[in-house]
């Protein structure tokens, strides 16, 4: 199974369902070494590097983006566990970091695209 694709972001260590899905549907994006991120207000448009660790796909990756239109960058890393599901933690330079899990989105018209940068 690979990592390519849209996952849908169930839960985070930091906040609650309602704060994740605050601008609409929380996901991560992996699109070959390029990808996309939401959840609260925070957006961002990552760089990854594919690897596997201990025999799954995994992706380290770096970010920028905005935090409710404050800029904000980063790193973070995420995998595919047993269950099929995605685990990974997201750091934000200088501030926050929370694990997150994600499972594949069934519908990606529900996600949108921002405007002016889109996924990479």
């Amino acid at each position: 199974m690979s990592l390519l694709g849209r996952w849908r972001i169930t839960e985070m260590d930091l906040w609650d369902h309602d704060a994740i899905d605050l601008v609409g549907p929380a996901f991560i994006q992996f699109a070959g070494r390029s990808g996309h991120f939401r959840f609260i207000a925070v957006e961002g448009w990552i760089d990854c590097h594919h690897r596997r660790r201990d025999g799954r796909p995994f992706v380290d990756f770096t970010w920028d983006g905005h935090d409710d239109c404050d800029p904000a960058s980063g790193r973070g890393w995420a995998g595919l566990e047993d269950d099929g599901s995605l685990s990974g933690h997201v750091f934000f330079h200088h501030g926050d970091d929370s694990g997150f899990t994600a499972v594949r989105a069934e519908d990606d018209s529900r996600y949108g695209e921002s405007p002016g940068r889109g996924t990479k």
